[in-house]
């Protein structure tokens, strides 16, 4: 882990940097999949599932969803149903009541969350099965009542998918399961094909070329949950803090990615010691130790003079998840501006929001927390608006609006009103 003493403020946009992959050549890459899927639909499909996942693309029905869900140990299926039920009372808090407002007398003004009908969740299933984001994703859109949830997962060698998966998508009502992966998953649900519905909005994480095929699909009009990139941890510790505490959470994201990267930061050289020296001997144990290893090549262990300098340093980075190991934790939580996710104290690890605190662990990262929010249940409506006036509203804002209208030069928009304030029937 690179170790920093005092950086100057100047420096801490260079110290901060994430890593960065060359976006031109992702895109080079990834833009003749997609058109090529948008022209050739499931031929196109078949020649990339083989090609790169070694299987042709898999339609799972109810009886193959229910088949696979056979295998799971009762503890795992226990510890998702734990998870769900969080998810979902969280989630379920978040719905917004229709309340009309009469901005004037006679002009009445409403706001309505309406479900968008199709989104598409992409779920990865490489090296770590994501099963727990099925729930992160399918459990807002379930309660949004969106009509049709589609999943798109890669398939084994095999063709078939965790069992985890299959499970944690019957937990939230979706039977639309498709094995595939990759940009040709992205593109498909896009676009659509005869076997792949399109959608309207694409939800889920992914390897840089899916996040590159999610990103030119903005600039198609193709709405996606957010603009993301690898994996990201900053911890804020002081004096209470538990070094091994801290150096499992910080693995516990480096393990995510050779890209990922965590940020310690902290006012005592003592604690930043030993918190690197527990990162070594707790390193060794991991499975995930290479992956892990390299991940901490792009990390930083920074040495600041206060706590005040720290959450300045802390808002700049705007990290994806954040955690406030010490002592003073809520009040430190006021001053956070910059983050997709907080942790409060010592005994909230990240963990816990990546699975069954309730939370949502679909986070914006790569600085976007500045101005994104994690996935919510607003995630899966449109806020539409409403407005119903009377008569004597019109004749309340009509003038307003005439002289509104000439001032832009809108001569059409002033007699809409115009005619109206004149009828005499």
């Amino acid at each position: 882990m690179n170790y920093s003493e005092y950086p100057d403020a100047a420096r801490w946009n260079e110290l901060l940097r994430r890593p960065v992959n060359d976006p031109e050549a992702l895109e080079s890459l990834v833009w003749p999949i997609m058109q090529d899927v948008k022209a050739r639909g499931d031929e196109a499909l078949a020649l990339y599932s083989k090609k790169f996942d070694g299987t042709l693309p898999q339609v799972f029905s109810a009886a193959d969803q229910a088949e696979m869900i056979k295998e799971i140990p009762a503890a795992l299926r226990e510890a998702i149903d734990t998870a769900a039920r969080n998810i979902r009372v969280f989630h379920e808090a978040q719905r917004e009541k229709v309340t009309v407002i009469e901005t004037t007398p006679g002009v009445r003004c409403y706001r309505k969350s309406v479900a968008i009908e199709r989104v598409g969740l992409y779920i990865p299933g490489g090296t770590a099965p994501l099963f727990s984001t099925v729930l992160m994703l399918g459990i807002p859109a379930q309660l949004a009542g969106c009509k049709e949830i589609v999943l798109c997962t890669p398939p084994a060698a095999g063709g078939t998918i965790h069992p985890a998966i299959a499970y944690a998508a019957q937990v939230c009502g979706i039977n639309r399961i498709f094995g595939l992966g990759g940009v040709q998953a992205i593109a498909a649900m896009a676009y659509g094909t005869k076997t792949i519905p399109q959608v309207y909005k694409i939800f889920g994480p992914g390897n840089q070329y899916v996040t590159a095929a999610k990103q030119l699909l903005m600039k198609e009009g193709i709405a996606i949950d957010m603009p993301a990139g690898p994996s990201e941890l900053a911890v804020y510790a002081d004096e209470t803090a538990v070094p091994a505490f801290v150096a499992a959470d910080l693995l516990s994201q480096a393990e995510h990615g050779a890209d990922s990267q965590t940020i310690l930061v902290s006012a005592s050289e003592k604690v930043l010691k030993a918190v690197i020296g527990e990162l070594d001997r707790q390193l060794e144990l991991l499975p995930r130790k290479d992956i892990a290893g390299k991940a901490l090549e792009n990390s930083r262990a920074i040495l600041v003079k206060d706590e005040t300098t720290a959450m300045d340093l802390l808002n700049a980075y705007a990290p994806e998840h954040l955690i406030l190991a010490c002592g003073n934790a809520a009040a430190l939580a006021e001053k956070v501006v910059n983050a997709g996710s907080v942790f409060l104290g010592n005994w909230s690890p990240e963990s816990a929001g990546d699975y069954a605190s309730g939370t949502n662990h679909t986070l914006p990262t790569s600085g976007f927390a500045r101005a994104f929010s994690g996935v919510s249940l607003d995630s899966f409506v449109k806020k539409i608006t409403f407005q119903e006036i009377s008569q004597e509203g019109l004749k309340n804002i009509g003038n307003a609006v005439e002289i509104m209208a000439d001032a832009e030069g809108l001569q059409a928009h002033r007699n809409a009103v115009t005619i109206r304030l004149q009828y005499n029937p």
